[in-house]
């Protein structure tokens, strides 16, 4: 389905142009990330313009709309599927942006770095993970990857239910414990990390799925319809 799509865009002036913009999107999305949980390890890294950095995709996603509007009209044999498929991605993308200036907000009230204990191998695998994913997702959109958007969506459930096997241990009081502000601060960030996996992993299934099922997973051929 995506390698036809992507033939597609190929031919079409607006939908190029709109697919270049959902890569553009991703790529700063991923680049808001990096200096978001930079500040957080390093008050020196605090991110000034996230704000501006997330009106900017903002942007990018209403240009994304009004050319798959554009194509529709002008279009004399419009792809819908292909139009709905790219608006629906970048609804994901656009909402990565959004999670990263909530990261980039924990810091500021931080008078060091996040210190997040016995977790913190955790949530640096956590963060290495979504490094990965920002970076394969690209290349899987790009080349019509199934492989990668697959194990960006494997991934994505490693760390779905490790994130709440941690959340659990905060709730019990197993983690962090006497230390109430540092344990509500990294629930709020793995729950942010978790979101932001899950958007992610939402683009990867439009590699290997058809609109209906973009956000869901794939399929096995014997379930296929």
């Amino acid at each position: 389905m995506w390698k036809q799509i992507i033939t597609l865009f190929r031919k079409a002036g607006p939908c190029q142009e709109a697919f270049d913009e959902a890569l553009v999107m991703l790529k700063k999305s991923h680049g808001m990330f990096h200096d978001a949980v930079a500040s957080l390890h390093d008050k020196g890294h605090l991110v000034d313009d996230i704000y501006e950095r997330d009106r900017q995709l903002n942007e990018y996603e209403r240009s994304v709309r009004r050319k798959i509007v554009t194509h529709f009209s002008v279009s004399q044999r419009p792809d819908v599927n292909m139009g709905l498929i790219l608006t629906a991605i970048v609804v994901d993308i656009e909402r990565v942006g959004d999670y990263a200036k909530n990261i980039s907000e924990l810091a500021v009230g931080l008078e060091g770095p996040l210190d997040t204990m016995e977790l913190a191998d955790h949530v640096r695998e956590f963060e290495e993970i979504l490094d990965g994913m920002f970076s394969d997702l690209v290349v899987a959109l790009e080349k019509s990857d199934d492989a990668k958007a697959r194990s960006i969506m494997d991934r994505y459930k490693y760390l779905s239910d490790t994130v709440e096997e941690d959340l659990r241990l905060l709730r019990e009081g197993k983690a962090l414990a006497g230390n109430s502000a540092r344990a509500v601060l990294t629930a709020l960030y793995l729950r942010y990390l978790k979101r932001m996996a899950a958007h992610l992993k939402n683009v990867a299934t439009s590699v290997v799925n058809p609109y209906h099922r973009i956000g869901f997973r794939e399929k096995a051929e014997s379930e296929a319809r």
